[in-house]
Formats: C-alpha cells, sequence, structure tokens
C-alpha cells in the first residue's frame, strides 16, 4: 500500500467528504475504521500469481466529481428495459417498470440506498457476506467506496426481463473507480442481471469492482458478468454470493478487461440443498496478467457446488485458475465439482490452471479436472482439409473451447456482446504471427 504520512488526517478528510455527500454516521465509521485496518491487513492470497506491486490501493482524497453524461452515448438506453447506468459516480437512468416499483422492487445508486433503505443496507454492506476487515483490498474498498447500486426484490416476485447494468469507469482524469453492488433476493426471488463494465478515457487508474448476492431460501438468482475495462486500468474483481436453503446461484462471468486483473469469485452454500454453478471465460492478450480465484464453499447438507473455467492465452500474457472446492465438516451429502482449462496459443504465454479440493467430510462427491495445453491441431486439420483458412478455423475451435460458458448466459444480447468482445481480443492478440 502506498505510504500514507498522517491516518488520522486522512480519516479526516474521508469524514468530510462523508458528511459533504449526506452519507449516514454508520457508513462514515466504517470508512474509518478501514483505514484504521489497512495499515496492518494483508492482500488476498491468489496461489501461484504474484501482483503485491500492482498500485490496487490508491491513497488520495474522496472527492465528489460528475462526469460527462455524453460518455454513455454508446450504451442503448430503452425504457421498454430494465436498466442501470452510471458514468463514474454520475447516474444517468435508472429504468425500473411501474408494477415492479409497486410490487416493492428497488433499483437505486448505492448511495441513495445508503440513505433511504438503512434498514436492508447497512447490516448487510461488507459485513455479513463480504467482511470490511478481509484483506486489504476490502478495506480500501469500504474506505474509498465512491459509486455503485442496490437492488432488491422482494418475497416471491419473479422477474422476466434480465436487469442490465452498466457501470463506465470515468479515466477522462485521475480517479479511481470503487463500485460496489449489493443485491437482496428475498425468499423465492427470481431474476437474472447482467453487470457491464467499461473504460471511457485513457488516464491510468485503478478499479474496485466489488459484488455482494444474499440469496434468500429457494430463490434463484442468474448472474452474468461482461468485463472490460480498459487497458490503463489495474483491476480487482470481488463476487460473492451467501446463498440459503434450496437458492440456487447461477454464474457466467466473462473477464475481457485489457489491463491486468486480480479477482476472486465465491459462492459460500450455507443452506441445506444450495446450488451454485459458477462458469467464468477469460481471454489474455500483450503481456496481460490475469490471477483468477473461483471457490465454492459447501456449508448445507447436500449443497452442490460446480466450476468451470476456460481462458485462452495469447502473445506473452499470463493467466492463473485457481478452483477451490472447500467441503466444511457437517456439510454431509454436498457435491464439489470443478473444470480448469487453459488454451495457449503462443509459446511465449505462461498459464496455470489450479484445481484444489478442501474436504473436511466423509459423505460427499468431490471431483475436479484441469489442462494446459496448446490448440488442437487434429482439430485444426479438420476445419482446414475442408476449406476452412488458418484464422477462422483458429476461431471457431477457440469458440467451441469457449462455448460451455457463452452458452449460459441467459440474455441473447449479452452472449453476442461476450462473443464480439473476444473476437476483438483475438484480432488484437496477433495471434497469426
Amino acid at each position: 500500500m502506498e505510504a500514507v504520512q498522517d491516518y488520522e488526517a486522512l480519516k479526516a478528510s474521508l469524514l468530510d467528504a462523508a458528511n459533504e455527500h449526506g452519507e449516514p454516521h454508520w457508513l462514515a465509521d466504517r470508512r474509518a475504521a478501514a483505514v484504521d485496518a489497512m495499515v496492518d491487513l494483508p492482500l488476498p492470497e491468489v496461489r501461484r500469481f504474484d501482483y503485491h506491486r500492482w498500485p490496487l490501493t490508491p491513497i488520495g482524497p474522496l472527492q465528489w466529481q460528475r462526469s460527462d453524461k455524453a460518455l454513455a452515448a454508446g450504451i442503448a438506453i430503452d425504457d421498454a428495459h430494465i436498466q442501470f447506468v452510471q458514468i463514474g459516480q454520475t447516474t444517468v437512468a435508472v429504468n425500473l417498470p411501474d408494477e415492479l416499483d409497486e410490487a416493492g422492487v428497488i433499483l437505486t445508486d448505492i448511495f441513495s440506498a445508503f440513505r433511504e433503505h438503512p434498514r436492508l443496507t447497512e447490516k448487510h454492506f461488507m459485513d455479513k457476506i463480504i467482511n470490511a476487515g478481509e484483506d486489504r483490498l476490502t478495506a480500501h474498498h469500504v474506505a474509498f467506496l465512491n459509486s455503485g447500486l442496490f437492488l432488491y426484490v422482494p418475497k416471491n416476485v419473479v422477474i422476466d426481463k434480465p436487469i442490465e447494468a452498466y457501470f463506465v469507469q470515468d479515466s477522462t482524469r485521475k480517479t479511481p473507480m470503487v463500485s460496489h453492488v449489493l443485491i437482496i433476493a428475498e425468499e423465492g426471488a427470481e431474476f437474472s442481471f447482467t453487470q457491464h463494465l467499461t473504460t471511457a478515457g485513457d488516464e491510468s487508474n485503478a478499479a474496485s469492482c466489488v459484488a455482494e448476492i444474499l440469496a434468500r431460501p429457494n430463490s434463484h438468482v442468474r448472474f452474468s458478468s461482461l468485463d472490460e475495462l480498459g487497458e490503463q486500468t489495474t483491476a480487482y474483481l470481488n463476487r460473492r454470493a451467501r446463498i440459503g436453503k434450496n437458492a440456487t446461484i447461477d454464474w457466467a462471468v466473462g473477464v475481457l478487461n485489457g489491463g491486468n486483473t486480480v479477482a476472486d469469485f465465491d459462492s459460500d452454500l450455507q443452506g441445506e440443498g444450495s446450488h451454485a454453478d459458477a462458469k467464468v471465460i477469460t481471454v489474455t492478450t500483450g503481456k496481460q496478467k490475469n490471477g483468477i480465484n473461483t471457490r465454492v464453499t459447501n456449508r448445507g447438507k447436500h449443497s452442490v457446488g460446480h466450476i468451470l473455467q476456460r481462458g485462452v492465452l495469447l502473445e506473452k500474457s499470463e493467466l492463473v485458475f485457481n478452483g477451490i472446492g472447500d467441503i466444511i465438516h457437517g456439510a454431509s451429502g454436498a457435491n464439489a465439482e470443478q473444470e480448469n482449462r487453459v488454451l495457449m496459443l503462443s509459446d511465449k504465454a505462461h498459464g496455470d490452471a489450479n484445481p484444489i479440493l478442501l474436504i473436511d467430510e466423509n459423505d460427499v462427491v468431490a471431483g475436479h479436472a484441469a489442462s494446459v495445453g496448446q490448440i488442437d491441431q487434429n482439430q485444426m486439420y479438420y476445419l482446414m482439409s475442408r476449406g476452412i483458412d488458418k484464422a477462422k478455423a483458429q476461431r471457431l475451435v477457440i469458440r467451441g473451447f469457449l462455448g460451455a460458458v457463452l452458452s449460459a448466459v441467459p440474455s441473447k444480447t449479452v452472449r453476442q456482446e461476450l462473443t464480439d468482445v473476444i473476437e476483438r481480443k483475438l484480432e488484437d492478440g496477433q495471434k497469426f504471427k
């Protein structure tokens, strides 16, 4: 962490900024406590991956700045869709149908939620799902939080249309993006949520993007993401769900940032019969480095946690996948299975696929598969023997390799967007040299 001469002065400036922003006292107190915690907390561990010198915890004044709404020009804002659009710290659009509003659904920016819905937010924000004191990155996130979203779906409310959330990092100036998504799905609620992360501008900035999901019993949340932050962005991603009895979380995560990324995706299966299915894809190019932990923790009896990770490496890039299945004592009948596969298109790239099983219970099913290798030449030969050129043949093989994750994305539009981003990254990666 960057040296800070006077932590008391830093806390005072954060409290002044929080008061200026009209934040509740409990949030200001958590900011101050997080500054104290940052001094001694370590960075989270990502096995076989060193990111300790990355500029992920910039220290500076907490400033409230408006961003140019024109930076959202590329987003198709449509009143017929359920949408949330935020540029930097500026909320551009919140579209929620009247019938959902009348049913008690809440979709708003995170700071409005802190002020207007303290009963829902205070006890869950960076406490029950992710604790602010876990490590230096979680503490920094709380101390310097400057944007985000809150979504609340009441008991037995089923939302048929996907909820689309767009977050554009404003890198037209030197300001870190510290964005938080807090989602509460009450008992029996069901919906799909898609998060889009992009960057406007070329300034070098850090991005700290955290998502917390509380899935009450019998709820079903489908969480998709398209992470496309810019080349000058060093990103920390942390997404975690606390999953109740017979509740389900389906993850479909596309880590397609242009810069270096460290990520932690975690499903905490608390309730009996709870279920998590985590699918993650990433494509790395240039000298980019990605370190990704995807964890499923089985605590409830007969809980089921599956992990599928697939990555494609080009040029001199580096990718480390850690798949972690953790079955806690007492989680009898649990199932934890994972598959981690890395495809390297360059002999200068470095990839690791590390399956990790931590089992403290006898009556369970657990398994893993992992591979790191080059593109299948038999597949290439088959395609090229039928008149398909090398470039197109490689694309088809890669699309097939990533297809298991792409097909899990519930929205056809998002699925196509993911495919388009992958195609662009492959083209930028100069894989045919």
